[in-house]
């Protein structure tokens, strides 16, 4: 496995090669090509001065491989479509059907599997504009936009959000149309990330408490150990003593996700590996996470992935 620290000079000398004959992404953008030693595919960026730009991966790696990145201080907020690897600052599956925000500013590290697709699309907004352009048009409103960035992350019950990655990565225009859509775009994200944790914030007016935390990362323990049995709402209710209702509307303030999806999240991680590096039946590895019915683990496989267990099999394995 290769461990690669990416850094705008390694990208535009070694890791990425420009590629001016890509034409299929937006003509005001930048086009780029994975170097053929690394893997296959493009990625391309939009700047915008040094307000905020507009990413759109589609390319995968010949081998598992670490990346290591120096991020600069910005806002994020993405849509994959197909992925397969974990974030390791702090550990995290990465999965597709979500939308993911990240908050720039340190060292970000993460390990992709090899020839999986990495298919995904994502608004950066840069400092320039939440700092200035942003805090001088509505001094008042922005204050907290870190937050709500923060608060969205790993939902896969953002319809509005998805709608708009989708119409960005789907744009095709040029010149100052495209210039005016992708401005219009970006201020619209940001409204919707703020609108919705301002709803938010008015559901969880009061912060859990320290015995309400300690009982639900004891709740996050026991899914951890026994993700592949068959976890009931009741059991976990009884180790937090909380009631089911509370239960699951203080894990999701703690944790962001459902307590559903954080237990498929886990036996998707582990399916991968099985399926990368076993010749288990499609059966026998749904049987191993958790699912008796391969079919329906296929179906939320391929949610998670981007792809069905077979076809994450066969590439994972070339």
């Amino acid at each position: 496995m290769e461990h690669i620290k990416l850094t705008e000079q390694k990208i535009s000398e070694h890791y990425f090669i420009p590629d001016k004959a890509c034409t299929s992404y937006g003509k005001e953008g930048c086009c780029w090509r994975i170097s053929p030693e690394l893997g296959e595919g493009h990625y391309w960026i939009y700047y915008h001065k040094d307000l905020f730009t507009i990413n759109v991966h589609d390319f995968f790696f010949h081998d598992d491989i670490v990346l290591t990145f120096d991020c600069p201080e910005c806002i994020s907020v993405s849509k994959y479509d197909s992925i397969s690897g974990e974030e390791l600052t702090p550990y995290r599956h990465l999965q597709s059907g979500i939308i993911k925000t990240f908050i720039g500013g340190g060292v970000y590290k993460c390990l992709m599997h090899k020839n999986i697709p990495i298919k995904a699309i994502g608004i950066e907004i840069l400092p320039a504009y939440y700092d200035h352009y942003l805090e001088e048009q509505y001094p008042a409103e922005t204050i907290g936009l870190k937050d709500a960035f923060t608060y969205i992350d790993q939902t896969d019950n953002f319809p509005e959000m998805a709608r708009l990655l989708t119409q960005v990565q789907s744009y095709r225009g040029d010149g100052i149309s495209a210039k005016l859509f992708y401005e219009g775009k970006v201020s619209e994200a940001i409204s919707l990330v703020l609108e919705r944790h301002k709803k938010a914030l008015e559901i969880e007016k009061t912060p859990l408490s320290k015995q309400d935390r300690d009982a639900l990362i004891v709740v996050a323990a026991f899914i951890n150990d026994h993700y592949s049995s068959d976890i009931s709402l009741e059991q976990l209710s009884h180790i937090a003593c909380m009631s089911i209702s509370k239960l699951k509307s203080t894990f999701k303030r703690m944790y962001g996700t459902s307590i559903t999806e954080f237990i498929q999240a886990r036996r998707m991680g582990q399916a991968e590996h099985l399926l990368a590096a076993t010749d288990l039946t499609i059966g026998q590895v749904a049987q191993s996470v958790g699912y008796m019915s391969a079919s329906r683990f296929s179906v939320l496989f391929k949610k998670s992935s981007g792809l069905l267990p077979l076809e994450f099999r066969k590439i994972s394995k070339k």
